[in-house]
């Protein structure tokens, strides 16, 4: 689907508006709120443009400076804006928390620095350097959530809380995966090149894990609460513990989209003491 196509016709979008609507006459003192934050903008790109440059502003660089960043980024790399409500519908569909597609836009920091690491990764390939780790300063600042611009963000993510998340520069992260608050994906060793871990698709990082070092992850890996991770994991596996072991297996293919945090109870013995 063309840029142009979406802000033509944006399903997503229309229902973000009626729901703006919605929570504007249920409190009527977020009128103006509502209305400079989603409703007096055609479309999503322009609406979370503005809604991030607010975020993200300081002396140091103005609103309308920020919003046009942002906005370049959108308009130059449209899969950016895919990414967005992939994202979006990953909050809605996935937290049972979450009882509007607009909430995440307004509310949740992880969504909201996501998108702002996304502008910033976008400006880390474009030679940007700089200014990308000025936003990783700034979104950490203000979030507390480190997501280095060079780290690889798939589609479909949902950062559940997000306070003291860390994603370090070569780190790569797949489609559809939930990461819950306390969560570290860092590197091992001083030396440069790939240090950090590369995540597979659907996996579920549960709160407070460590995932250190250049390892993999494979996909639909459901991780505990806690655990340490340092050597690969294979493929649709349960793993917990310091340090992590295997002891079982998801229910599901992929744990990031159903966010069943137990362990199997059959296997929890055969884990460290962190599994329990």
């Amino acid at each position: 689907m063309t840029e142009a196509s979406i802000k033509q016709h944006d399903p997503l979008w229309d229902i973000i508006v009626a729901e703006a609507h919605q929570a504007s006459s249920e409190e009527p003192l977020l009128t103006d709120f509502f209305r400079t934050s989603i409703l007096n903008w055609s479309d999503l790109e322009s609406a979370l443009s503005y809604s991030l440059a607010h975020q993200l502003a300081s002396p140091a660089i103005e609103v309308n400076k920020l919003t046009e960043v942002i906005a370049e980024a959108l308009q130059a790399d449209p899969s950016i804006g895919q990414s967005i409500r992939s994202d979006i519908r990953a909050s809605f569909e996935r937290d049972a928390a979450c009882d509007r597609h607009l909430t995440p836009i307004l509310y949740y920091k992880g969504f909201q620095a996501l998108q702002l690491q996304r502008v910033a990764h976008w400006l880390w390939l474009q030679g940007r350097k700089t200014l990308a780790l000025f936003f990783q300063n700034q979104v950490s600042e203000t979030f507390a959530v480190d997501i280095h611009p060079g780290a690889q963000m798939g589609s479909g993510i949902m950062l559940d809380h997000a306070t003291g998340l860390v994603i370090g520069e070569t780190a790569v992260i797949g489609d559809n995966v939930s990461i819950l608050h306390s969560v570290t994906l860092g590197g091992s060793g001083c030396k440069g090149g790939n240090r950090h871990p590369r995540v597979g698709n659907g996996v579920m990082i549960s709160a407070g894990a460590k995932i250190l070092g250049n390892i993999n992850i494979g996909n639909g890996v459901k991780i505990g609460a806690g655990s340490l991770v340092l050597e690969d994991v294979p493929h649709h596996v349960t793993v917990a513990g310091v340090p992590a072991k295997i002891v079982g297996k998801p229910r599901e293919d992929s744990p990031a989209l159903e966010m069943d945090q137990s362990l199997p109870a059959e296997k929890a013995d055969e884990g460290s003491g962190g599994s329990r």
